[in-house]
């Protein structure tokens, strides 16, 4: 208490000015007069002045914060709106498969493609179904576009199907409307080429190419592609056709397992 006491004593001008200051400026402001309106003003105008660029700097981390907010609302909906168009287009695809399910002359089994093994030897899917649904070795895997492949090895849940673009890959086929007939093999990409047509086979460039139910695997009448070229080969009492097949591994999510005729 003593200390304080010759603080004050010490610092007593100090004290006593910021006292009489505090009053001054009470006195001043509680005064409504023009002069003291006017330095109410200028004050007003002098603080607002220094105080400008603390206002500045706060309004612009408000608005980059407001900034922030809005684009990851603005990523959120994006996302939602790229989930929607998704859900529509797989609904689509969905209803598609039901509908050749419907229509087809076969009893189908729809089955999940859960893994793709494409290889330079090898070209597979697996799919989800296996012994324990009625899937056997050799039964024919297709689409709503056509052919896929044949399963050629099956577990009790899944089945390994050999995919058409294996390079082993072989199929009796014939060619619409002149039912002429070939044997079909993967060339390359979603090319195939088809090859024991008779010389004289009159076949075009755009006709369908069918399987020809010579094979104990696939039944007649299943599509396999279309025409894309003819090779005429001098000296050979054969000629060449070129397909187009409109199976692609990548964008498939479901087949069909052919289990017999309806």
């Amino acid at each position: 208490m003593r200390e304080l006491y010759l603080s004050l004593l010490r610092y007593r001008d100090h004290f006593l000015y910021i006292v009489f200051l505090i009053l001054s400026l009470l006195l001043l402001f509680n005064n409504d007069s023009s002069n003291i309106l006017l330095i109410r003003a200028r004050a007003n105008d002098a603080f607002s002045f220094l105080f400008h660029p603390i206002v500045w700097y706060k309004n612009t981390v408000n608005l980059n914060s407001e900034v922030e907010i809005l684009r990851e609302k603005n990523i959120e909906l994006s996302l939602k709106l790229d989930g929607l168009i998704q859900a529509e287009i797989e609904n689509k695809y969905l209803n598609s498969l039901l509908k050749f399910k419907e229509q087809s002359l076969y009893e189908l089994k729809t089955a999940k493609v859960i893994n793709l093994g494409s290889g330079p030897i090898f070209s597979s899917i697996t799919i989800d179904l296996g012994v324990n649904d009625g899937v056997i070795k050799n039964l024919p895997i297709i689409t709503s576009n056509g052919v896929v492949g044949r399963t050629v090895l099956v577990s009790k849940n899944t089945a390994i199907v050999q995919t058409v673009n294996d390079v082993n890959f072989r199929i009796s086929v014939k060619i619409l409307p002149s039912e002429s007939t070939g044997i079909m093999r993967f060339l390359n990409n979603n090319l195939f080429e088809i090859r024991e047509i008779q010389k004289n086979a009159n076949i075009s460039i755009g006709d369908k190419v069918v399987t020809s139910g010579f094979s104990k695997i696939y039944p007649e009448g299943l599509n396999v592609g279309e025409i894309t070229e003819i090779i005429n080969t001098r000296g050979s009492f054969q000629k060449v056709a070129r397909s187009k097949n409109f199976y692609n591994e990548n964008s498939k999510l479901y087949v069909f397992v052919v289990m017999e005729r309806k």
